[in-house]
């Protein structure tokens, strides 16, 4: 049985709308959305080399029973 909640994280090489459709296949819908940056340390200092951005993606409940 599928899990309810699920989290997927948009691939660096892959669209927002690409990450949706890949969530619709495996029978998700989005129900909300996280960013967060992700640091690289250079020369000691932190600095920004991306956001990652990820959708929560709740089950599609079927009414066939």
């Amino acid at each position: 049985m599928a899990k309810k909640t699920v989290w997927y994280e948009v691939e660096e090489n892959e669209t927002i709308s690409e990450c949706l459709d890949r969530m619709q296949k495996d029978g998700y819908m989005p129900a909300g959305r996280k960013e967060e940056p992700l640091f690289e340390m250079i020369d000691g200092n932190p600095v920004p080399v991306r956001q990652l951005i990820k959708f929560k993606g709740i089950l599609i409940e079927s009414d066939e029973k």
